[in-house]
């Protein structure tokens, strides 16, 4: 979640996955059953894979798993890091039946025939955007001419770069772009790179920390059409088709675990911090503290997905020549799998009522 790089990988693999996906089948580990419920339901056993390292952006899951909200819908939820091939690969071929992923990735997948199906956006508004130093002085995208920018490697960079200049009346070919491979922003800037991609919600949480301040451009005050949902939950067609009754399942406790972290931001951070204990507990905290307004934001209830949103990226892509055709928006995403904004809210109001006593 450092920079934006670390999610592109899984788009140069999606031409394996189209390889994979007729043959792939859900991996034995989601199919047996460990444990039971409290009246001696035995628990199905299902993974999610997140599409990188922990963060606050998988806080909703990891509540989920310690608060009994997957016991009580019959599943045992074990949460994995994604392997070689990435969590849209994993998703896709049915190794697994649920993941993380990004409106980006799922538009790419759909317009090649792969299955991806978004189930919830985790965040309602995007929170990335081109962040610098502030003695960079990049206080508009114009002023991001002459400087040196911290690239992954994706088309879709310049594409947005430029989308953002033209706004300004700034030129994207006088942008310098510089690989900066596994690096982090914090250390891209001090090798010298002026500016990079990164999600405020941690990194730019992290500078506040470090007391090394920001100048800020979020993509979406630019333009409507980068707007878009980034992370989304994603499982793939088959997994609806034959398992409908599971990913109800799965996404009612899922739901609850993010209305749990948007009403309890600090005892979230806790559980978070405790299931992965390597994590900096200091930035957890603060994160969540900004991140959990974010999760459900303006919408009607958590997880919420417009088809406009969906439809507006697309066409921003295509006519980017991002994509080789058209995107058919309703079929890359669902809300039929979320619960009622008002069973969610009962639910863990209850919880949070008895975990405070």
């Amino acid at each position: 979640m450092n920079t934006l790089r670390n999610k592109t990988g899984v788009l140069i693999l999606l031409s394996l996955v189209l390889l994979i996906t007729a043959c792939g089948q859900r991996s034995s580990d989601s199919q047996n059953s460990t444990g039971s419920t409290d009246n001696g339901t035995a628990l199905q056993d299902v993974q999610v894979v997140l599409d990188w390292t922990p963060n606050t952006n998988h806080t909703g899951l990891y509540v989920a798993q310690e608060m009994g909200y997957y016991k009580e819908a019959g599943l045992n939820v074990k949460i994995i890091q994604p392997g070689q091939g990435g969590a849209d690969t994993m998703v896709a071929s049915g190794q697994v039946p649920f993941g993380i992923s990004y409106q980006e990735s799922v538009t790419q997948a759909r317009v090649q025939d792969v299955p991806l199906v978004s189930l919830a956006a985790v965040i309602q508004h995007n929170t990335s955007g081109f962040a610098a130093p502030v003695d960079r002085g990049i206080k508009s995208p114009k002023d991001m001419e002459g400087k040196s920018y911290g690239a992954w490697g994706s088309p879709v960079e310049e594409a947005v770069m430029k989308s953002i200049m033209d706004t300004d009346g700034g030129d994207v070919s006088k942008v310098k772009s510089v690989n900066i491979g596994d690096a982090d922003y914090f250390t891209a800037v001090k090798k010298g790179i002026d500016f990079a991609w990164i999600f405020y919600g941690w990194t730019g949480i992290e500078a506040e920390l470090r007391g090394e301040p920001l100048d800020m451009l979020y993509v979406k005050d630019y333009s409507p059409n980068l707007d878009y949902y980034t992370p989304v939950i994603v499982t793939n067609e088959n997994e609806i088709k034959n398992d409908p009754k599971l990913v109800k399942a799965f996404m009612s406790a899922t739901a609850k675990g993010y209305a749990y972290a948007i009403a309890n931001p600090d005892k979230a951070a806790d559980i978070l911090i405790k299931a992965v204990p390597d994590l900096d507990p200091e930035l957890v905290k603060a994160s969540q503290k900004w991140l959990s307004p974010r999760y459900q934001d303006d919408a009607a209830q958590w997880g919420l997905q417009k088809e406009s949103v969906w439809a507006g990226y697309a066409d921003w892509m295509y006519k980017q020549k991002l994509l080789e055709q058209p995107l058919d928006a309703s079929k890359a995403f669902t809300n039929d799998f979320l619960p009622s904004a008002s069973a969610t809210t009962q639910d863990t109001t209850t919880t949070t009522d008895t975990t405070a006593k």
